[in-house]
């Protein structure tokens, strides 16, 4: 699906699903509440998957990130989603999927001026297979140690997505 074609679910604020919409005109200086996803992903070592998200990137362009992350198609399987979006961003395949942060929530502004407003639920992973980054939406990629992960991301929160910074603390890592 390209940007111009994918649909986003919109959500009312008490999280019931109200329509849908085109993803390319939602996100604008006052995007409606959508439903998205967050993945973290963790190799065999325990090592977390984050990636540096393309210059090209409507929103927080080149900034570090989570391992990815996108909204479900309306009727898709919010779980199918997670696989999808893993697939094509990373060309990779993912195993022991578990919900961690159900009831994640934010509202950020990019510094063009662009708001993301979601409910976003969060999920774990272990990767189950190589990495293949699609380059029109990860500029680069690297395993990191979590903790050190953490201490970056408290000392330079300006390098990484707002949805990363919120939600790493309250990751089990």
């Amino acid at each position: 699906m390209s940007a111009k074609t994918e649909q986003v679910i919109l959500l009312s604020d008490d999280g019931a699903p109200i329509g849908t919409a085109d993803k390319f005109s939602v996100h604008t200086d006052d995007t409606p509440l959508h439903l998205a996803f967050s993945c973290h992903v963790f190799d065999d070592e325990g090592r977390i998957l984050v990636t540096r998200r393309a210059l090209s990137k409507l929103t927080w362009p080149g900034v570090w990130t989570n391992s990815f992350c996108g909204h479900p198609a309306p009727g898709e399987d919010p779980r199918e989603a997670v696989l999808r979006r893993a697939r094509t961003e990373l060309g990779l395949e993912i195993a022991e999927l578990e919900l961690t942060l159900p009831d994640f929530r934010y509202l950020a502004i990019d510094a063009s001026g662009i708001v993301e407003n979601e409910i976003c639920p969060v999920y774990i992973a272990r990767a189950a297979g190589p990495i293949e980054a699609n380059p029109a939406e990860v500029a680069e990629w690297r395993w990191a140690d979590a903790v050190e992960l953490q201490h970056s991301v408290a000392l330079t929160p300006w390098a990484f997505s707002p949805w990363l910074a919120l939600q790493l603390p309250q990751l089990t890592l």
